[in-house]
């Protein structure tokens, strides 16, 4: 697991912009959703993966545990599957210019539809209640990505936590364009995983300075239980 380390001018940054610490523990569980974000084969399992984030195991106990009291408080579960087709090749090509060959093949075939690396990881306690959606690109939220935004709008979400890998990359910028189409984003920090603890605390800071909230897997179960009763 991450060792969570913001820094105390970040937080002092924070309050002196709104005024507290946190601002979004109020939040209405039956407007929020948990967006779990590329937790798959691709980027977790040996032989199957694209790249192997090690911490990415380890926050499955903890994105479970959300999964579970928000759906008992109301709420809705939303697991993100990072996809590949030919279009992405073509509607995103700037991506590929930014990997090798060899890079670009395994990352393509680790996320193909239908193939080991594209399931999301086996011990996710994803229920017949919830909802999947396929991204292709980093963020869910970005125009063309996905169906998320008309899914979040359609079901009168106005709260995001997010949570999956990687914490500086498909978690931050979905959370970031969250923010910007107006839902108040809250990011775990012990639900997310990167490859080193310096990216985790890093993306961790800096969204937390301008576009949203963070809050430990504990404090959101405790206010899920608290909005329950």
């Amino acid at each position: 697991m991450h060792k969570v380390e913001i820094a105390p001018w970040v937080v002092e940054r924070v309050i002196a912009k709104r005024g507290a610490e946190h601002v979004y523990e109020d939040f209405d569980p039956k407007k929020t959703a948990l967006i779990v974000i590329d937790l798959q084969n691709a980027f977790m399992l040996p032989g199957a993966a694209f790249v192997v984030v090690e911490t990415a195991a380890e926050i499955v106990p903890n994105v479970n545990r959300l999964a579970a009291g928000l759906r008992a408080a109301g709420g809705k579960v939303v697991w993100i599957a990072m996809t590949y087709t030919d279009q992405v090749t073509v509607d995103w090509s700037a991506f590929y210019r930014l990997m090798t060959v060899e890079g670009a093949t395994n990352h393509d075939r680790a996320l193909t539809r239908g193939t080991k690396g594209h399931e999301i990881w086996d011990g996710l306690d994803v229920q017949p209640a919830d909802t999947v959606i396929e991204k292709s690109r980093f963020s869910a939220l970005v125009q063309g990505s996905s169906e998320l935004d008309n899914w979040l709008r359609a079901h009168d979400i106005t709260t995001l936590i997010i949570t999956g890998c990687l914490t500086d990359v498909c978690c931050e910028s979905t959370a970031r364009d969250g923010m910007m189409l107006n839902y108040e984003v809250i990011m775990v920090t012990d639900a997310n995983a990167a490859p080193t603890d310096a990216d985790h605390n890093a993306a961790l800071s800096a969204f937390y300075t301008t576009f949203g909230d963070i809050l430990s897997t504990d404090r959101l179960v405790e206010l899920l239980e608290q909005k329950s009763v």
